[in-house]
């Protein structure tokens, strides 16, 4: 049985305080990590009052996902049937060092819940889905490093199931200053093929950064 032909409309990297869309530098400025993803977010003019209480890991994966939605017209108003699916490294260790230090800290033992609460990496695909309205499959998965064949079976398997219309894609890894996204959006229409080969040569691009 033939797999559906989808192909790869969109994708976006960030790295090294630079934002590219499909391959062209969209955004860049000089700060540090974690204040280089506030300045993005108010350059960029995106509007989402929580951004300022998520970790980094949520930040990241939320600046990548909005640029590449706002290119592609996908509407916050509309409820729209788009799969998450992404992974990384590192999970939410970032986050879990926080919060571990909080609870060694004898002088001021309780943890903070607005750390423990990022101390999933699914809480990340939570404010993607609650900007965006999407109520359809969304998974994430921990690797040593990114495992294409692994990400395009499983999105594979969303589409031949019907079970989604679109699927964004991923690897969104924060681990103290070192940070990455590559996001891509599959679709029934698109210019690249969404194969293994494809998805490996812009994946690669995050290193040209």
């Amino acid at each position: 049985m033939m797999k559906n032909q989808f192909k790869i409309s969109s994708y976006c990297h960030v790295k090294q305080n630079k934002i590219s869309l499909n391959g062209t530098i969209f955004f860049s400025a000089e700060a540090e990590e974690s204040k280089f993803l506030k300045k993005a977010y108010k350059d960029l003019d995106i509007n989402y009052s929580k951004f300022f209480k998520m970790d980094k890991l949520s930040q990241l994966a939320f600046l990548a996902a909005d640029v590449l939605l706002q290119h592609e017209n996908i509407s916050e108003e509309n409820q729209e049937n788009i799969a998450l699916v992404m992974g990384n490294k590192a999970s939410s260790l970032d986050t879990d060092r926080k919060h571990q230090d909080s609870i060694q800290d004898k002088a001021s033992y309780y943890p903070s819940p607005a750390v423990f609460v990022y101390t999933l990496p699914n809480i990340m695909l939570g404010e993607i889905s609650i900007k965006y309205k999407l109520y359809s499959e969304n998974s994430f998965f921990v690797f040593e490093n990114f495992k294409t064949n692994y990400f395009y079976n499983y999105t594979q398997s969303l589409i031949d199931d019907k079970k989604a219309d679109k699927i964004l894609c991923g690897w969104v890894n924060v681990d103290d200053e070192d940070y990455e996204a590559f996001l891509y959006l599959v679709t029934p229409n698109g210019n690249l093929q969404h194969t293994e080969q494809q998805i490996n040569t812009l994946y690669n691009e995050l290193w040209k950064l």
